[in-house]
């Protein structure tokens, strides 16, 4: 093979190659009597190894140290693994797919695409010019859209709460902490009441240890002013609580 086979082989751009044969990386192949390079299929599982290794992260120098460890491996065992790598992104694939049709099955909205689980909790939810309950939605849209959401076991079970017309009071209450202090006295009766309104058969769906003011949890609270924060971090630590005591 020559160099721009290969490239395209492997799926990398002969200047890759190139540029891994300068630094040592790749060992430069025999050469045939006119000066091209001559590739074997060595030289293409090595270079597939090369671009499978920097595209999980690696830098260059730990791309050299795991090839130094693999050099005395038999060709049938890298290719082995080469395989089972191959087989693992067609599965990452065909499920990137599927998530894909479902997203393209929803109803697409300014804030989308969205799962259809959380699309359908939002288009019931009342209409409301709360800037609390825009947070929550933002909220709810960007850990949807970063593959952290609760699933739409948690979205379906969340349904009645979204779709109560009561929630809208309690969105006022917070909506008015807004301005406060972290000592307000209107914090603690609102937590009691907020964490009062979210139904079992939620916490019955949320993983064990959720919801947690650690991680995304903690970002996502210190989107919110001091009082608004210290309500919906008492929210978060009883809803907690519940979890644990269903399963313990």
């Amino acid at each position: 093979m020559r160099i721009g086979e290969i490239a395209a082989l492997v799926g990398v751009t002969s200047r890759a190659v190139r540029h891994y044969h300068h630094i040592g990386l790749l060992p430069e192949p025999a050469r045939r009597a006119n000066g091209y390079r001559a590739y074997t299929v060595r030289d293409a599982v090595l270079l597939a190894r090369i671009r499978r290794l920097t595209e999980i992260g690696l830098s260059l120098d730990e791309v050299r140290d795991v090839l130094a460890d693999d050099a005395g491996r038999e060709l049938v065992e890298v290719l082995g693994e080469l395989d089972a790598d191959l087989a693992r992104q067609e599965r990452e694939i065909r499920e990137r797919r599927r998530v894909l049709a479902a997203l393209l099955e929803a109803p697409l909205t300014s804030e989308g695409p969205l799962s259809p689980g959380l699309a359908a909790l939002l288009e019931g939810a009342p209409a409301t010019g709360s800037p609390a309950a825009a947070k929550d939605r933002e909220h709810l849209v960007l850990l949807d859209a970063a593959g952290g959401g609760a699933g739409a076991e948690v979205y379906a079970a969340l349904r009645p709460l979204a779709e109560d017309p009561g929630v809208l009071e309690l969105y006022g209450r917070l909506d008015e902490l807004a301005g406060a202090g972290a000592d307000d006295p209107r914090i603690a009766p609102l937590a009691a009441d907020l964490a009062a309104a979210v139904p079992d058969d939620v916490l019955a769906v949320i993983p064990q240890g959720e919801p947690a003011a650690t991680g995304v949890g903690r970002a996502l609270l210190d989107d919110y002013p001091p009082a608004q924060r210290e309500v919906v971090r008492r929210v978060m630590e009883t809803l907690a609580e519940r979890v644990q005591g269903r399963t313990s």
